[in-house]
């Protein structure tokens, strides 16, 4: 089984900032998904539970990014325990350069929520931490929705070439 993982994260650096959500869509043929633990609910365990049986994570930019934030936060070295492929390097490989959205523009991959990047995603996180705001929740589940499934499309997308 394959599974798409993309993170939010308070900030850049694993050292003093928090992974606020992690969403998986796990590709199964039978019953695919789409996982997404928040805030107090992202553990070792439970992230762990999600991955069981997958084969191959693919992320964009998690090999310095995701992955790297996940081991130091979590504990969890998901190199280690599952095949990994890094679509932006695929995307290197056919000159698509730049960040995911970028790429996305590139391909002419649709993004519903085309405002909202990484630092409108921290304060999403913040205002539904600090005013209990469902709707930035909402909106930050669903920005990190867009991105895990773009993964999907992405992928399909690099095959063609």
């Amino acid at each position: 089984m394959e599974a798409y993982l993309d993170i939010e994260t308070t900030g850049l650096s694993p050292d003093y900032d928090e992974i606020t959500v992690v969403g998986v869509y796990l590709a199964e043929e039978s019953r695919p998904r789409l996982v997404q633990l928040v805030g107090g609910d992202i553990t070792d365990a439970a992230l762990a539970g999600v991955l069981n049986g997958v084969g191959t994570i693919y992320t964009y930019n998690g090999k310095r990014f995701d992955l790297p934030f996940i081991r130091a936060r979590l504990g969890l070295d998901l190199e280690a325990e599952f095949g990994h492929c890094d679509l932006m390097y695929d995307c290197w490989r056919r000159n698509l350069y730049g960040g995911f959205k970028q790429v996305e523009r590139q391909l002419g991959i649709p993004r519903r929520l085309a405002g909202i990047g990484g630092f409108e995603a921290v304060m999403l996180w913040y205002r539904y931490v600090n005013e209990n705001d469902r709707t930035a929740l909402g909106l930050l589940l669903e920005y990190n929705r867009e991105d895990v499934m773009n993964l999907v499309v992405l992928r399909r997308k690099l095959a063609e070439f």
